[in-house]
């Protein structure tokens, strides 16, 4: 069986329109629910989002990720082949850390120009409906995704930024927060590891915490450094918001400083 998953801002009604038209052309496809809640026109935290949970699926899954709010002007359709798998969406960067991550740096965009895979009757203010899912639709059916239009190299990039390491503190940025209000940032597991190890002491937002394996390791409510399950450094508070308490949000800088003894 063919999977499908969407992943979106769309809230609750719309993603019900791009699942009648996805069955109407593959009535056997397995579709799955990423999530339909992304803060809206929030392209970063779409694209961490699926780079979290792409790589978990079978290979020859179709991804079909809108958050766009570009949609309607010149911005471009696209359909990318990473490794075996393909992702569908707008080309405003969105798809491109979870294709770099699932193709090894080896994957192909397509600008969607073939009109007979989505009819002539498109809303300027739904391509979800109306072009990417019947496209990821065909795709999973069997389509080459070399029938969607042509090969494009100046396609929208995206990615998390470069965290960097100087002396005795890290520099990085907040690129998620999850519904528990735990930091994701953009440093790396093995950038962290270069600064400090499990047990040590660090200076974050001005508030002194303990770099350690999980959650349960502090008391409740306070403050700890790990390694998300993702790879990246995360600042989390145990049964409590990281966020809230130390007013963190997305793109904030954030300075990790080892506290020595």
């Amino acid at each position: 069986m063919s999977v499908i998953t969407l992943l979106n801002d769309f809230g609750s009604l719309y993603p019900a329109a791009m699942k009648g038209v996805i069955l109407k052309i593959n009535d056997s496809v397995d579709i799955v629910d990423i999530t339909h809640s992304i803060p809206q026109a929030d392209i970063y935290t779409g694209a961490f989002s699926l780079y979290s949970v792409a790589e978990y699926f079978p290979e020859g899954t179709v991804h079909i990720v809108v958050v766009d709010p570009g949609v309607g002007t010149e911005r471009r359709p696209v359909a990318i082949r990473a490794g075996g798998d393909y992702f569908v969406g707008p080309d405003n960067g969105l798809m491109m850390p979870a294709a770099r991550k699932i193709g090894n740096n080896d994957f192909e965009v397509f600008e969607i120009t073939n009109k007979s895979l989505t009819g002539s009757k498109i809303s300027a203010t739904f391509h979800g409906r109306d072009i990417f899912a019947p496209v990821g639709a065909h795709i999973s059916n069997g389509l080459k995704i070399e029938n969607v239009g042509h090969r494009i190299d100046d396609y929208v990039d995206l990615d998390f930024g470069k965290a960097k390491l100087q002396n005795d503190t890290v520099e990085g940025r907040v690129i998620y927060i999850d519904d528990f209000g735990n930091i994701i940032t953009n440093i790396p597991a093995e950038t962290i590891f270069k600064l400090a190890e499990f047990g040590t002491y660090l200076k974050i937002f001005n508030k002194k915490m303990p770099l350690l394996q999980t959650y349960g390791f502090v008391n409740e409510n306070e403050l700890v450094a790990l390694i998300s399950s993702s790879g990246f450094f995360e600042v989390s508070v145990n049964k409590g918001n990281a966020a809230n308490k130390l007013n963190a949000g997305v793109n904030d800088k954030i300075n990790v400083q080892l506290l020595k003894n």
